[in-house]
């Protein structure tokens, strides 16, 4: 990756992604998680004061070492392990069946192939373990205004916050991807609506 990539992205999200306004949905999409838990696209570690009290482990995919390292403070005062263990979502390093729940928040709208990364998901995920999504995406349908700024206003997002997608939709990636949604949410979060069409749930592997 180049500098800007590299050392600046991950800072403006780090900022972005940090708003109080994002805590409340933070301890939505968080709640309920148990056991050892998966969370791609860890970012800077912003979940980390949400985990419940079930939750034993977590496993922190991040192919950023600015985000991780920016992370640092979270991690060591987390009361529940948290160990960096990947760097790719759609080639995750832990075998089949392992995991009790996974999370993943504002991370598919990056990640290249994303039903790749779901599929891992599901692959590591034990049988009728949950996934906790919150991810923003394509504008609610009908909203077709909204949409065609996103589709507009796509390209140059993608430049400026490292390959992020504006008209992605986060509960068709899951279906396309062997998930069974259990519950969604969609709305709009504060902000541009073109940036903040967000859809909040959960989903176990079909």
């Amino acid at each position: 990756m180049g500098f800007y990539a590299d050392q600046v992205v991950p800072r403006i999200l780090w900022a972005a992604c940090g708003a109080k306004t994002a805590r409340p949905l933070r301890r939505r999409v968080c709640r309920g998680l148990v056991g050892e838990v998966v969370e791609i696209g860890f970012g800077a570690g912003h979940n980390v004061p949400f985990y419940p009290p079930g939750v034993t482990a977590v496993s922190a995919v991040e192919p950023s070492d600015v985000a991780w390292r920016l992370a640092g403070e979270r991690v060591r005062d987390s009361r529940v392990p948290v160990r960096r263990a990947g760097l790719d979502g759609q080639s995750l390093p832990f075998e089949d069946a392992r995991f009790d729940s996974a999370l993943s928040t504002w991370t598919l709208c990056t990640i290249p192939d994303a039903v790749a990364a779901l599929r891992e998901l599901r692959r590591v995920l034990k049988p009728g373990a949950p996934l906790h999504f919150l991810e923003h995406g394509l504008a609610p349908e009908g909203d077709w205004r909204v949409r065609r700024r996103q589709r507009r206003l796509e390209p140059l997002n993608m430049k400026l916050l490292g390959g992020c997608h504006l008209t992605r939709s986060a509960p068709d990636l899951l279906t396309a991807a062997g998930f069974t949604i259990t519950s969604l949410d969609v709305f709009y979060d504060v902000g541009p609506k073109v940036l903040c069409a967000d859809s909040l749930g959960t989903a176990v592997s079909r």
